[in-house]
């Protein structure tokens, strides 16, 4: 087995068996997994897709049980897309399990288990999930100040994100565009410009913020954190007082980036990356 807390990707969207992906989604309250996903480990068939169809023809009662049991869940798909993927919960995973012949069968039940328990340990008692971040960024080769910084955002957004389900904002699509405003008003570039300006790749999966600077990230966070308050006091009900409000946070944000960058004598926006692609740190461009 070569499962641990560090094989755990930061956004929690997959974790590793074996040196082989299996993605998941926090999906009523509790964990999904990516049934193909399941099949292409235990099988390790070339086409795990026709592979999952093959043994649902051969077994009804496991047809009749996904069908019934097993929702659509949007995952992301290695060209870095959501698309909704047939997905189940730890007990209907077992149920797939139990139909593929397989000598992994037993070792992966018990790391679904592992990794399922470890969900639950981190809502009782959220530090952990924050130290297991720590761990994967100073593996990376993070110094710890930035770390925090980059932590402390995380949590930021989070707040945000949950102020704009309360004012009623559930589509991904809304949420990203809501953020585009607050970074350019902050930035005065989108994050998609934002990423071309510093020479990412625009559809992998590099997070545009593990990219930033100390300063970046700040700004990021003082228009995150603005929107946030102003939002929880004036309460907006459409989509358009919600996309006013981000704007107004990023502008906040934007103002004492001005005035911090006049002070310097040089832009806070770099396209100076905080990794290189090895994980080691850029002291220059």
């Amino acid at each position: 087995m070569e499962e641990n807390n560090k094989n755990i990707a930061p956004q929690n969207k997959l974790v590793v068996f074996q040196g082989k992906e299996v993605r998941r989604s926090w999906h009523n309250d509790e964990w999904y997994y990516s049934l193909v996903d399941i099949v292409a480990v235990l099988s390790e068939s070339k086409n795990p897709t026709d592979y999952l169809k093959k043994i649902r023809k051969r077994d009804e009662e496991l047809k009749t049980y996904i069908g019934t049991n097993c929702p659509q869940v949007e995952m992301q798909t290695t060209s870095g897309k959501n698309r909704k993927t047939l997905a189940g919960n730890t007990k209907d995973a077992f149920r797939l399990i139990q139909s593929i012949p397989s000598k992994k069968a037993e070792p992966f039940k018990l790391w679904l288990a592992q990794v399922a328990k470890e969900r639950l340990d981190e809502i009782e008692n959220p530090e952990l999930a924050q130290e297991r971040m720590k761990d994967i960024y100073e593996q990376k080769g993070y110094p710890k100040d930035w770390i925090e910084k980059r932590l402390r955002g995380i949590a930021i957004r989070q707040n945000l994100t949950d102020e704009w389900k309360e004012r009623g904002i559930k589509e991904h699509r809304d949420y990203a565009i809501l953020t585009a405003e607050i970074s350019k008003a902050t930035f005065g570039m989108t994050p998609s410009e934002y990423k071309a300006f510093k020479n990412l790749p625009a559809k992998s999966k590099t997070n545009l913020r593990d990219n930033m600077g100390d300063l970046e990230l700040i700004f990021t966070m003082l228009g995150e954190g603005v929107t946030t308050e102003i939002s929880k006091e004036e309460k907006p009900e459409t989509f358009t007082e919600n996309k006013k409000v981000a704007q107004r946070g990023g502008k906040v944000a934007g103002n004492a980036l001005k005035e911090t960058e006049k002070e310097l004598g040089r832009e806070v926006s770099s396209k100076q990356n905080f990794l290189d692609g090895d994980g080691q740190l850029k002291l220059d461009e």
